[in-house]
C-alpha cells in the first residue's frame, strides 16, 4: 500500500511542501512491509482531548494502511501515577471508537504493554550501552545537581549536567559500585547527530550534545526514563511509524543517537502539530472540560468529539462536519498534515453533536439504543411525576426523537424544563387561560372534533394547516392567541416546538386528556 510523504523544498527563500507519492516496501522497522503504530500515554492523569487526538491519528493511520494500533502505558514514573487512570485511558479509547488492537487489557504478541512490567528489558539494554561505552554510571548526588542548576540560573544559562562522571576511571567505578553508592545510568551524547526526515516537519536536525548534558536513562530506583524506555519498546514492539506531538521533535535527535548506539533501525517519525484553544493558548489539563470522561458525562457523542478534533486540524482530503470513522479513514491523507497548530473551538461542539445525534436517530439500530438510554433517564428524573406510563413506551420515545432530530444536541435536552411536557402533564391555571381568551372551551371542542375526524392519524404538516383553518372558527380570538392557548394547554409553556409537533408527539389520547382539562378550567373560570 503506497504511503504519502511530505518533503520540503526551498524556493524563493521559503519552505514549501512538495508531495511525493512513495511506494514504501521497507518500513523503518524490523518488520518488512507491516505498519505498526502506537499511542503511549502515561497514566499520571486521565485521557484528555490532546491525547485522544494523537491516538486518533495513529488509529486512522493504522487502519488506512492495514496495520495495527497498539496502546502502551508508560508507567515508569511511579511517584506520579493516578489510581484508576490506566484502566480509564483504555475505557475512554474504546468509548471513543478508537480501540487498540494490542493493549494491557487485550494482550498481544509483544507484551507486556505496561512499562513497569518490562524493567528487565530496560536494564539489559542499559547494561549493553554501558558495556559498549555509550553510557556510564553517574554517582552525582541530588545536592550537587541542585547546585549545578542554581549556578546555571544565577549566570543566566540553561541548566544542564556537566558530564562529570563521564570521566571516572574503571577502578573508581568499581569501588563506588562495591560500596553500593546510589547511582543512575546516563547516555553519552556525542556530537555528529544525523538529520532525519520527519513526515510532517521535513528535514530536521538538533545538535543536542551542544545544548544538553548527558541524559539519565536508568534512574536510581532502577526504572528507566522516557528516553530509553520508549525506544526500547518501539524496537521490540516492532513499531514502524511514530506519530506523536510536535513537542517531542527536538528529542528525536537524542533518540536517534540511542538507536545508532544500539545498532537498531529507527522507525519513521511524524510529529503532529499541537491541539490548541481557539485563541492559540495551550490546552491545559487544568481545564476540567478537556478530559474525555467529562464529555462522556455531558452526553457528547464520541463521533462528534472525533469529528471536531479532526475538523479543526489537517490531514484530510475534505473538511466537513458530520464525518464518521469510515469517512475519516477514507479521507485521511498524511501529506495534507500541516505544521500549523490546530485551533479547537469547543463552542461549536453542540453543533457537531446535533448533526451526529441526527445520524444516530436515523439509524434504526442506533435509535433503539437511544430509546433505551432515554427511557432510563426519564425513569430516573421523572418517575414520581409521570401520570401515564405510555410515555415510557419505546414507540412514543422513538416518535419524539424523530420529531426533534436536527433540533436537539443531546438527549439531556429532552429532560430539561423545555421538554418536560413530553413526560409530565403540565399544571395550568384558569387565570392563565382567561388571560388569553374567553373561548377556551369552544376552541378545545373544535380541536377534539378535529381529532375525531382524523381518527388518530396525525402528521405535522397536515395538522398545521388544519389548525390554521380551525382558528378561523373562533369568534373573538386571533390565530396567535389560539396557538398560545393550545400551547399552554398541551405544554404549560409559552415557547417550544410548533403546536402541531407537540400534538403529534403527545398522540391522540394524551391530547384529548389535556384539552378536556382545558375545557374544565374554562368552565371553572
Amino acid at each position: 500500500m503506497p504511503l504519502w510523504r511530505c518533503l520540503w523544498r526551498r524556493s524563493a527563500g521559503r519552505k514549501r511542501p512538495v508531495e511525493l507519492r512513495l511506494n514504501v516496501t521497507r518500513r523503518c522497522s524490523s518488520v518488512q512491509g507491516e505498519v505498526r503504530v502506537r499511542f503511549a500515554p502515561s497514566p499520571t492523569g486521565f485521557l484528555h482531548l490532546g491525547g485522544l487526538r494523537t491516538a486518533l491519528y495513529n488509529y486512522i493511520f493504522a487502519k488506512k494502511y492495514g496495520g495495527s494500533f497498539i496502546l502502551r502505558l508508560e508507567d515508569t514514573d511511579q511517584s506520579r501515577l493516578v489510581p484508576g487512570a490506566a484502566e480509564s485511558i483504555e475505557d475512554m479509547l474504546e468509548w471513543a471508537g478508537v480501540p487498540p488492537d494490542e493493549s494491557p487489557r487485550r494482550g498481544g504478541p509483544v507484551g507486556p504493554y505496561m512499562q513497569s512490567q518490562r524493567l528487565d528489558l530496560y536494564g539489559q539494554t542499559a547494561r549493553q550501552l554501558v558495556e559498549s561505552h555509550h553510557a556510564y554510571y553517574c554517582f552525582c548526588s541530588s545536592q550537587r545537581l541542585d547546585l549545578l542548576k542554581k549556578e546555571a540560573l544565577r549566570t543566566g544559562q540553561t541548566p544542564r549536567y556537566d558530564n562529570r562522571c563521564r570521566h571516572l576511571q574503571a577502578g573508581q567505578i568499581r569501588e563506588k559500585l562495591s560500596r553500593a553508592v546510589p547511582h543512575v545510568i546516563r547516555f553519552r551524547l556525542d556530537a555528529g547527530v544525523e538529520s532525519f526526515q520527519d513526515l510532517i516537519f521535513g528535514r530536521s536536525h538538533h545538535e543536542v550534545a551542544q545544548v544538553e548534558g548527558d541524559p539519565v536513562v536508568i534512574k536510581a530506583d532502577g526504572f528507566p526514563t522516557y528516553h530509553l524506555a520508549n525506544i526500547v519498546d518501539d524496537h521490540y514492539m516492532r513499531i514502524s511509524h511514530v506519530l506523536r506531538g510536535s513537542e517531542w521533535l527536538i528529542s528525536t535527535s537524542k533518540h536517534l543517537l540511542m538507536y545508532r548506539a544500539l545498532g537498531w533501525q529507527p522507525p519513521t517519525f511524524a510529529h503532529l502539530p499541537l491541539l490548541m484553544n481557539k485563541d492559540g493558548t495551550k490546552l491545559s489539563k487544568r481545564q476540567g472540560d478537556i478530559f474525555i470522561q467529562s464529555f462522556q458525562r455531558d452526553g457528547v457523542l464520541p463521533e462528534a468529539l472525533l469529528d471536531i478534533t479532526t475538523h479543526c486540524g489537517s490531514g484530510f482530503n475534505t473538511n466537513r462536519i458530520g464525518r464518521q470513522m469510515d469517512n475519516l479513514i477514507a479521507e485521511f491523507n498524511p501529506s495534507k498534515i500541516t505544521t500549523h497548530s490546530a485551533l479547537l473551538d469547543l463552542e461549536k461542539l453542540p453543533e457537531f453533536n446535533r448533526i451526529h445525534l441526527r445520524h444516530r436517530i436515523e439509524d434504526e439500530e442506533q435509535c433503539q439504543l437511544l430509546v433505551a438510554d432515554l427511557q432510563g433517564r426519564i425513569q430516573r428524573s421523572c418517575t414520581a411525576e409521570i401520570r401515564d406510563e405510555r410515555v415510557l413506551h419505546a414507540d412514543y420515545i422513538r416518535r419524539v426523537l424523530h420529531l426533534r432530530k436536527g433540533h436537539i444536541s443531546s438527549l439531556k435536552e429532552l429532560l430539561s424544563p423545555a421538554y418536560s411536557y413530553l413526560w409530565v402533564r403540565p399544571s395550568v391555571s384558569s387565570q392563565q387561560v382567561a388571560a388569553l381568551t374567553t373561548e377556551a372551551q369552544h376552541i378545545a371542542s373544535l380541536v377534539l372534533k378535529l381529532m375525531a375526524e382524523r381518527d388518530g392519524e396525525l402528521a405535522v404538516d397536515g395538522l398545521g394547516k388544519d389548525l390554521k383553518t380551525l382558528a378561523k372558527q373562533a369568534r373573538d380570538t386571533k390565530y396567535g392567541d389560539v396557538m398560545k392557548l393550545l400551547r399552554l394547554a398541551l405544554s404549560g409553556l409559552q415557547q417550544g416546538p410548533s403546536v402541531a409537533e407537540m400534538m403529534v408527539s403527545l398522540g391522540p389520547a394524551e391530547i384529548r386528556h389535556r384539552l378536556q382539562k382545558l375545557s374544565q378550567l374554562s368552565e371553572a373560570g
